[in-house]
């Protein structure tokens, strides 16, 4: 079995589990694409990464990069043409917890 995402509009509005020939068969419709539940920022485990992630409900399917986007989360993040993620302007500290302040631009340390 595998993963496939129906995309509208440019957008996943579904991921089901299903066969090929399901699919193909048009029982559910068309704009179905297929998604690996182990491929994150261009990788797989067993080296075969498609459409650069897993697709989610939400997420943009860009047909141009052949890839699953997630929705930005801020407007200062900037999306990787090779992950095909999203990044903040500067990385985040290591040690302790922290949460993006898009307000300042910077990272917040956050109380445990």
């Amino acid at each position: 079995m595998s993963h496939f995402a129906k995309i509208e509009n440019g957008l996943v509005t579904q991921v089901i589990v299903a066969e090929q020939d399901v699919i193909d068969s048009g029982i559910f419709g068309h704009g179905w694409v297929q998604t690996s539940y182990n491929t994150h920022g261009g990788q797989h485990p067993e080296g075969r990464p498609l459409r650069k992630n897993y697709a989610g409900v939400g997420y943009t399917y860009d047909s141009g990069r052949d890839a699953f986007i997630p929705p930005q989360p801020y407007p200062s993040w900037t999306i990787s043409e090779e992950t095909c993620l999203w990044s903040a302007p500067t990385p985040m500290p290591t040690g302790g917890m922290h949460i993006w302040d898009e307000a300042t631009l910077s990272w917040v340390e956050r109380d445990v």
